[in-house]
């Protein structure tokens, strides 16, 4: 159910299990005729009528992550699995480009990456690091052995517009350690950062903020064999992913960031603390329903002003103005042009939007390009 990426995968996969298969995607129904079992992308909600209709008919619904892993360990895979509320990508990206330089086939996939579907088909790799979600945590039940190893890297406010509650977003979070040989919750991250912390220093991951992530990816690499040598150069060599405190130029003394990857509450403020201080922040968009309230304390101090964009702005400036300097700008070009002019030398400029971005791009890397260019742009003024 749902076409998409994954719906694509999971269409091929089960063609070459022998399964004749049919997609529904959009707002049709689901065929009259008998079916086995079914196959939900993550687009597709635990509320949306379809489900409904799987239950009344007595049909089995797996997610597109249950299907993929399955056949993958059926075909002798291992798998390592990372949730959590912030940078999941990132700790399967370190995770995979580790075990691939130490010589073993690895492949990032799930939520970042291939649909776990396709790489149960090609069966590319001895390892899958698979990024998980909430969304796909809706309609997964795996068996105890799944992975050899799963964490929850943290677990903070976000997805309340799918979800209903912070309870029940984190309870699928969560429910991901039930799968796995091993687990570490995030208070087994943050336990073993301090012990991790010399593997990863002066890596993207060398930070307050980012500690107990690079703690997990640790656990994760040990589990899966790679000695502390290993491991340590692997942080050397690790690139960060675009659109996560990217800095995109500096103009004057002003440091520009490209965090268009925040795409909640939570991380927002995680990019402001990482950030410093002297920030003109840049954020707003489609919210997901968490509390703006809850972000006050990181800006207060830190941030010089606000500049509030997409259709959560005025939500945003009722919320904050009290307590910090904001400006709706309504658009991004517009909100470049004002903390621009406003920048000062010693100054960040920081582009952490705390909202999905569906409400004026087309994806979160599409707002992290348009600001880059914007910013490009007025640098040239500047010159």
């Amino acid at each position: 159910m749902g076409r998409g990426l994954s719906g694509r995968a999971a269409e091929a996969l089960a063609a070459k299990l022998g399964f004749a298969a049919t997609v529904v995607a959009g707002d049709g129904a689901l065929p009259d005729r008998p079916f086995a079992f079914a196959v939900a992308s993550p687009g597709i909600a635990a509320s949306h009528p379809w489900m409904a209709q799987c239950r009344q008919r007595g049909i089995n619904v797996v997610s597109e992550l249950q299907f993929g892993v399955e056949e993958c360990r059926r075909q002798g895979m291992k798998l390592l699995a990372v949730t959590g509320s912030k940078g999941k990508s990132s700790v399967v990206k370190a995770v995979a480009d580790a075990l691939e330089a130490s010589g073993r086939r690895a492949i990032a996939c799930g939520n970042f990456g291939k649909p776990v579907c396709e790489v149960a088909l090609e069966c590319p790799a001895e390892w899958a690091v698979v990024e998980v979600s909430s969304f796909q945590m809706e309609t997964t039940a795996l068996a105890p052995d799944a992975f050899e190893a799963a964490v929850v890297l943290n677990l903070q406010e976000d997805h309340l517009d799918r979800h209903g509650s912070v309870a029940a977003y984190h309870a699928l979070k969560t429910s991901l350690l039930s799968m796995a040989c091993r687990g570490l919750d995030p208070q087994g991250c943050e336990a073993i950062a301090s012990g991790c912390a010399p593997l990863f220093a002066g890596s993207y991951f060398d930070n307050p903020v980012l500690r107990a992530n690079g703690a997990a990816a640790v656990w994760l690499m040990r589990t899966a064999g790679l000695d502390d040598a290993s491991i340590a150069g692997a942080f050397a060599r690790f690139e960060p992913l675009p659109h996560r405190m990217n800095i995109v130029s500096t103009f004057g003394g002003v440091k520009c960031i490209d965090d268009s990857k925040a795409t909640s509450l939570a991380a927002l403020a995680a990019g402001v603390t990482m950030a410093g201080s002297s920030i003109l922040l840049i954020a707003g968009g489609l919210a997901k329903g968490d509390d703006p309230k809850s972000v006050i304390p990181p800006l207060t101090g830190r941030v010089k002003k606000v500049y509030l964009i997409g259709r959560c702005a005025e939500v945003f400036f009722d919320a904050w103005s009290n307590a910090v300097n904001c400006e709706v700008c309504g658009e991004m070009e517009r909100a470049v042009e004002s903390a621009m002019r406003d920048a000062a030398s010693g100054d960040t400029v920081l582009l952490s939007p705390g909202t999905a971005s569906f409400d004026q791009f087309q994806s979160f890397e599409q707002r992290g390009d348009v600001f880059a260019e914007l910013i490009k742009k007025e640098g040239q003024k500047k010159k």
